[in-house]
Formats: structure tokens, sequence, C-alpha cells
């Protein structure tokens, strides 16, 4: 699917996901993101600390997985993030914790070689999302396309948004639409940071740049009728303040998978 137009890096981990329950910050689905930007000249020592801090991992026994993927497209392609997740919120202090005899390690293996370094937590939003039945048992999307949506200030254009998409989720449910995105909500990212993100998983470029058949407002007409869809298309564009996208690719160098 080349793109939904208006709707995060969670695709990658889904696969650990077993249930949702948003409304529990016990149980809710939340995966926390770092995004690592390295100065050129840096990259090959950097891939090299990264390999040793994900060493120091193993040696430890450390059982979550981190999915690295490379920024292929974008302001900047010298960029590198990294999904830990989907836990729980209580499970992310069990992560820190898992993880903390290996930050030496990254303080003097990595730290070196960055620029800079972001962290936002990205929760699941299954409602305004469409996945595919047996999606737990497919293998990691070698391509991602990202969408950031930053909405309007203010609480009705986060409604509108939010109405918007799960309209959008419940039209590709109901007509069988066979081309799918995973939504999160950004929490904790600063003031740059977009509100949502949509992650669409492709298995090579060519898919990547395939067009969905129908289109996705062709396929939402066909749930709503031609004026419900524009009714909808038209909320989105008024809540929306800007978008962005970008395209990842997986990186099975600079990923921690458990037992591996």
């Amino acid at each position: 699917m080349k793109t939904l137009t208006a709707c995060v890096v969670a695709v990658l981990a889904l696969a650990a996901v077993s249930s949702v329950h948003a409304a529990n910050p016990d149980k809710a689905v939340v995966t926390r993101d770092f995004t690592d930007t390295i100065a050129p000249a840096e990259m090959q020592a950097y891939g090299a600390g990264v390999k040793t801090y994900n060493q120091c991992l193993r040696e430890h026994g450390i059982t979550f997985n981190e999915y690295a993927v490379t920024h292929e497209t974008g302001a900047n392609t010298y960029q590198v993030s990294y999904d830990v997740g989907p836990t729980s919120w209580a499970q992310q202090d069990a992560l820190d914790a898992a993880a903390k005899p290996c930050d030496a390690t990254f303080h003097t293996q990595v730290d070196p070689h960055l620029k800079n370094e972001s962290s936002t937590f990205m929760v699941e939003q299954p409602d305004m999302s469409h996945m595919p039945g047996n999606w737990r048992h497919r293998p990691p999307p070698k391509i991602l396309h990202v969408i950031n949506y930053t909405l309007k200030p203010g609480r009705n254009a986060s409604m509108a948004f939010t109405d918007a998409v799960k309209k959008i989720a419940a039209a590709a449910v109901k007509t069988k639409w066979p081309y799918y995105w995973d939504t999160v909500a950004i929490e904790g990212g600063g003031e740059d940071a977009p509100d949502f993100q949509v992650a669409i998983g492709s298995q090579d470029w060519a898919e990547a740049g395939a067009d969905p058949s129908p289109s996705l407002w062709k396929m939402v007409a066909n749930a709503y009728g031609q004026k419900e869809a524009d009714a909808i298309r038209s909320a989105l564009d008024t809540a929306t303040l800007k978008s962005t996208d970008h395209f990842d690719r997986y990186d099975t160098d600079l990923s921690y998978i458990a037992g591996k």
C-alpha cells in the first residue's frame, strides 16, 4: 500500500502483542522508540558499537527484542530507530532494570558516535488500525512507510481526527480491503513530535510503491457512500496541521533478537 493520505513504527514489533486493553495503564500496549542521529563519518564505528552493546544484552540473557530500522528517506538518512515492545507500561520498568547492566557499554561504545538521540512512547490504537488476521505469524516487513501526523491545537481536532481514522479502519474491515496499517499515538516526544504515527509494511520496494486497488477513498466510498467519504476526508484535512513521511528499512545487523 503506497499511502493512507490521512491517518507508528510498531509494525515490526506487533508479533509480540496478544491483546490490547488501552483503558488500563497496566495493560496498555506501548512501544519505546529511540532514534539515533549519527555523523556520516561515524556510521561504521557506530554500527560496531551497537553490535557490542547487543552482545552485552545477549550475555545477560535479556529476553526482550529491540528491532532496528535505518532511515532510507527523509530529512536525515543518517538515522536509526529502535523499537522495544510492545509491553504494558509496568513492563517498561522491568525492561529498564534488565538492560541496566549494559548501560555502561552503551555509553562507552555508542554514545561517542551520536550527534543526538530522541525517544518517545508509542501507544497502540487498534481501532484506528487495520491488520490482517494472521499478522502475528507474519515475518517482519523489510520496508516501512512511516507517516507522521501533527494535529491542530485543541480537543476538537483530536476528536475529529481519531473519529475519522476509526471510520476508515471500520470501512476497511467492512469491505475486506487487503491493505494494512498500524496506528500509534505518540506520547512524551517533546514539542516537535507528531501526535499520531502510521506504519505500513512492505516486503520490497515494488510492493511499497504499488497503488492500492481500490484506492483508500474509493474503498471508504464503497463502504459509506461518496457523501460520507467526502465528509471523512474533509474532517481529516481540517484536523491536520501537517503531515510528513519517510521510508525505513529493517536492519537485521543492528537489531537485537532474544535467543539469537
